[in-house]
């Protein structure tokens, strides 16, 4: 795989209770330092969004999103091959083969390989890792502006009890996937 043009593949957001999923796709220019490459879970948010500019200027990436009513009428596992597909498609640089986080890769498409744990084993995958997180992150805090009252600034829409308590007391946005069972119990009342 020496010459091979490798792009990474990952995404963010499945377990949240709001946002879209995110998904980046990568191929990591040979300028880049690879030593700062990991699990994007395992580093600092601060250190995240200072690696993730980084990483933007050393490769030539491509973001893809699903929205929550893609989530909500697709499920999540699709909506997720869903975002992937979107920013496979839309990065400039070409790859021989796509090297995807986890067990699934969209449909129809011939040059990828699942990796479990890629975010933890493979370079630009963990560099696919960190800009879509810092990608998605940053969309929530600005979105958490307009919701202060869910904390999104610090719990990126994922299930936290202030979140819970917070959608138990103000109820149910736009930015809420309906079809996540706390979201829905709510809704069900």
């Amino acid at each position: 795989m020496n010459n091979k043009i490798l792009a990474g593949v990952d995404e963010v957001g499945r377990g949240c209770l709001a946002g879209p999923v995110i998904s980046c796709a990568l191929v990591l220019k040979s300028s880049i330092d690879k030593k700062i490459l990991k699990d994007s879970k395992t580093i600092s948010f601060n250190n995240r969004i200072k690696i993730a500019e980084y990483i933007k200027k050393n490769s030539w990436y491509a973001i893809g999103s699903a929205s929550v009513n893609e989530i909500d009428k697709y499920n999540i596992f699709n909506a997720t091959l869903l975002s992937m597909k979107r920013a496979m498609k839309k990065l400039k640089k070409k790859p021989n083969i796509f090297l995807i986080d986890g067990t699934h890769g969209p449909s129809k498409l011939k040059n990828f390989k699942t990796i479990i744990k890629g975010d933890q084993k493979i370079k630009c995958i963990s560099a696919a890792s960190i800009v879509a997180k810092a990608y998605r992150d940053l969309y929530m805090i600005k979105l958490g502006n307009k919701f202060p009252k869910y904390n999104w600034q610090k719990n990126f829409g994922y299930g936290t009890w202030q979140h819970l308590k917070a959608l138990r007391k103000f109820g149910v946005t736009n930015y809420h996937r309906k079809s996540y069972k706390p979201v829905h119990k709510i809704l069900s009342k």
